[in-house]
């Protein structure tokens, strides 16, 4: 459900008179990434913890976590907003891009930040239920959340032509409808109350909190050089034209729903690797990666080989410029490695996050963005090479899956040797 909201907003923008609405939205879209992604330790520094006291049968730590990182989500939303005008300033001065194109970022921008509260909450709230093995109430709150989008997409771009503005808006505004639903859900259920006198005095320990900071910042750095490379990605693709622009927008918008597909295999590995850790189950963390890796490599291998064979008929409902039509068939090949080992990429990291082990994730992503995306990314832009640009793309996602794989042998072994000294 999160990508098709992705894919209506592509498709509206895609079939207007001018490419510069598309083009807009993923200009706009590198700022976002910088601060959403920037923030996703929210719900990443959640599911893990939760997942580990679900198992630990630690009924006052699942609470606990939800409430602090909740606060400090909404004062970091809350910060954002407050300064939201010097952020676009910032940020559309390093981007490159036509005065039409900046003109449709900007008002994309205006739209969509005005729900950065609730999208930091909702980090956390996602990755609570996640963490309790709540996966059916999160597909009922995708679908509401989703399917709101879509329809105040219709309206605001097709019926009021709002353009770029009224799909930032629209994504805004849907962000609120998923935190109501959210908080409706939760406290329509069994909110052990009596436990708060238990919590409050624990909210803001200083040893809980430099725990939740050490992991988060490994986290962040994480996610910040995925960030650093996916906006370099888009702003080299502006500086090699409209042309170019146009098509890796709406390749990366392929990237990013296969994504959504991978992580429904990635959050069910990060949750059940959190609870078997908790329980020192280490045969079952050991069949968990078989089954979420084979899954996850063999799901991205199978989206892309259909696109491969069949371009046109997906992605001529995304947009109706024959001169992005006609490019994409040279590209497309490029969505084989990039969605078959980011498969495997982004099922290690959930199963990382489930053993809050996030320095491996740092360490990874650090060596995934510098040395196999970034020097061959500097090549691409100096010959004003797509391809090599993709290339670039591809070999950040093999690094990542390298160097993870590499470092899940030891983290069994230690799982193993806690075990063993439990019952010792």
């Amino acid at each position: 459900m999160v990508p098709l909201a992705g894919l209506i907003d592509t498709a509206f923008l895609g079939h207007l008179s001018e490419v510069r609405y598309l083009n807009g939205v993923a200009v706009a879209n590198v700022i976002f990434n910088v601060i959403y992604w920037g923030f996703n330790f929210f719900r990443m520094g959640t599911t893990g913890p939760v997942a580990q006291a679900v198992g630990q049968s630690d009924e006052v730590a699942v609470w606990l976590i939800a409430v602090r990182n909740a606060l400090l989500a909404l004062g970091a939303g809350l910060t954002v907003l407050l300064f939201r005008n010097p952020i676009a300033t910032f940020g559309f001065s390093l981007l490159q891009a036509t005065p039409g194109v900046k003109e449709a970022a900007i008002a994309f921008f205006q739209g969509r930040i005005l729900g950065a509260p609730a999208v930091l909450v909702n980090f956390v709230l996602l990755g609570w239920l996640l963490g309790r093995g709540k996966g059916k109430v999160v597909i009922i709150l995708a679908l509401v959340s989703n399917s709101s989008n879509i329809i105040l997409d219709y309206w605001f771009i097709r019926q009021l032509g709002w353009g770029s503005y009224g799909a930032g808006l629209a994504t805004a505004l849907s962000q609120y409808i998923l935190l109501i639903s959210c908080l409706g859900i939760i406290f329509t259920g069994s909110v052990p109350w009596h436990h708060w006198a238990q919590i409050k005095p624990k909210l803001w320990q200083p040893a809980a909190l430099r725990s939740l900071f050490g992991l988060n910042r490994d986290i962040l750095i994480r996610t910040f050089s995925l960030v650093i490379a996916i906006s370099l990605f888009t702003n080299f693709s502006s500086g090699l034209g409209e042309t170019v622009l146009g098509v890796n927008t709406l390749l990366m918008q392929v990237v990013l729903m296969a994504t959504y597909f991978i992580d429904g295999i990635a959050l069910a590995v990060e949750s059940y690797a959190g609870r078997f850790y908790g329980q020192r189950a280490t045969a079952d963390l050991h069949w968990l990666l078989v089954l979420g890796i084979g899954g996850s490599a063999g799901l991205g291998a199978a989206i892309a080989l259909i696109l491969l064979i069949w371009p046109l008929a997906f992605f001529s409902l995304l947009t109706s410029h024959n001169s992005l039509l006609t490019q994409i068939p040279s590209y497309v090949i490029w969505l084989i490695p990039v969605l078959s080992f980011g498969g495997i990429a982004f099922t290690l990291d959930g199963y990382f996050l489930g053993l809050t082990a996030g320095h491996v994730l740092r360490n990874s992503t650090l060596a995934a963005a510098f040395i196999g995306f970034l020097p061959l990314a500097l090549v691409a832009n100096w010959l004003d090479s797509p391809h090599l640009l993709w290339l670039a793309w591809a070999t950040l996602m093999v690094t990542r899956a390298g160097t993870l794989l590499y470092r899940v042998p030891a983290s069994l072994n230690v799982t193993k040797a806690i075990h063993q000294d439990a019952i010792h």
